[in-house]
């Protein structure tokens, strides 16, 4: 054994040797990296033509043909050659040239939910030469419609209709528009990309306020605040002038009868700003399909609400627990509430969401909360403690099927809301 290991030894450190392991293997693995690096470019989108199918039948093939050729049989060899010609076929259906300019066209890209969504489809042959058939394929969300192209002739067109299902508020991507070739046996599959994917917006449904019926503050001069000011349209009380004040505010009767000049004390007012908190805790809505129910009556307030704010040119907040909503124009506060989703892993209950509420618009003059049935009285009232003095607290609990009620637990306004068609009325019952 020790003469083995001394030969071992012995030639590892020869010259040949060394060699190779510090000069020849290097070079080889440097040029074969450079060599798939150039060749994957190329070799890529050939291999990526054969489907998973096609593998295992190009697997069998070999089988049957090295392993009929070494024992003799020729029943291996007849069945490797007929799926060696099976795939020799699928090449024919899956090489050649296409030549098309493909046009995605959707009638409207914003919809409510329920409202019809139509799309048009046209494909010309912009080629000399007459194309054969093709299929074309239009991903349509998480499915995909599929269209039989038939035969087009030099400049000709084809135009297919279809219609998109908007039952449920969401974002749909449909496209991109694909053609498709390939063999009835699907061994190989040759897709071209022929335009970018196009957004439908599937709006909640919402509800006009009509108004005064909103229930929003409509105090001119604001909301009275407990914060002293020197300069506002609330008069507080009149106090004694100092060095800096703003002479404009000094009261010359009262200073003139005491003898010492008397400045006006305001007190500061609020502007009215909505923040709205939408729960999308799934914990915070029944179980099943009705909590489902509960969270699209809840984001259909929620769209509303800040709607009618919107209109009315009033400043306003929308928060989730993930994210705040852009509120730049109503539009686009739709086209996010399209993609409002519940989550399962959220751990951030309602009383959490009221304290993120609390902290990122303290300026607030009505705070809305939105939520199901899964959050009990003492977690409401939990949440009214986490919301500055001086903001009111209108909690709106989506149950659809129930009578709207209006009750008061502590400092917070809990209305129930059993349809959107609700809302305007049980808004001005919570603000008479």
């Amino acid at each position: 054994m020790s003469r083995v290991g001394e030969g071992a030894r012995a030639i590892r450190g020869s010259a040949p040797a060394r060699w190779v392991t510090q000069t020849g293997w290097p070079a080889v693995s440097t040029t074969a990296r450079r060599a798939g690096s150039a060749i994957a470019p190329a070799v890529g989108p050939v291999l990526g033509t054969v489907s998973g199918f096609g593998w295992a039948v190009l697997g069998v093939t070999i089988v049957a043909i090295v392993a009929g050729a070494a024992l003799g049989w020729r029943e291996l060899l007849v069945i490797g050659f007929v799926l060696l010609a099976a795939l020799l076929i699928a090449i024919g259906f899956a090489v050649g040239r296409s030549a098309y300019a493909v046009r995605l066209d959707l009638a409207l890209t914003r919809v409510v939910v329920g409202e019809r969504a139509v799309g048009r489809l046209a494909v010309s042959n912009t080629s000399a030469r007459t194309l054969l058939p093709a299929r074309i394929e239009l991903p349509v969300g998480s499915a995909f419609a599929s269209f039989q192209l038939p035969r087009l002739a030099p400049e000709a067109e084809h135009d297919e209709l279809f219609g998109i299902p908007t039952g449920r508020r969401a974002v749909i991507v449909v496209g991109p528009v694909r053609s498709v070739r390939g063999d009835p046996l699907g061994l190989l599959r040759r897709e071209l990309r022929w335009t970018d994917p196009v957004d439908l917006f599937v709006h909640p449904r919402t509800v006009s306020l009509g108004g005064s019926s909103s229930g929003f503050l409509r105090d001119l001069e604001g909301v009275e605040s407990r914060v002293l000011s020197e300069n506002d349209v609330s008069f507080h009380a009149l106090r004694e002038y100092v060095p800096g004040d703003d002479r404009r505010y000094i009261h010359w009767k009262t200073s003139a009868r005491t003898g010492k000049l008397m400045v006006r004390q305001f007190e500061e007012t609020r502007r009215s700003h909505l923040a709205i908190a939408l729960s999308t805790n799934r914990a915070d809505y029944a179980d099943g399909e009705a909590g489902d129910e509960e969270f699209e009556l809840a984001v259909s307030v929620c769209g509303s609400l800040a709607v009618q704010a919107l209109m009315e040119e009033r400043e306003i907040t929308v928060l989730t627990p993930s994210s705040n909503l852009h509120v730049e124009t109503g539009r686009r506060l739709l086209d996010e509430l399209s993609a409002v989703e519940q989550s399962e892993t959220s751990r951030e209950t309602v009383v959490q969401l009221a304290k993120t509420t609390g902290t990122a618009v303290p300026q607030a003059s009505v705070a809305f909360l939105l939520f199901g049935s899964g959050v009990t009285p003492t977690q409401i009232q939990a949440s009214s403690m986490h919301i500055p003095l001086g903001v009111r607290v209108i909690a709106i609990a989506s149950r659809p099927g129930e009578r709207m009620s209006l009750r008061t637990l502590g400092d917070i306004t809990l209305l129930t809301v059993g349809d959107l068609t609700d809302l305007p009325r049980a808004l001005r019952r919570a603000n008479s």
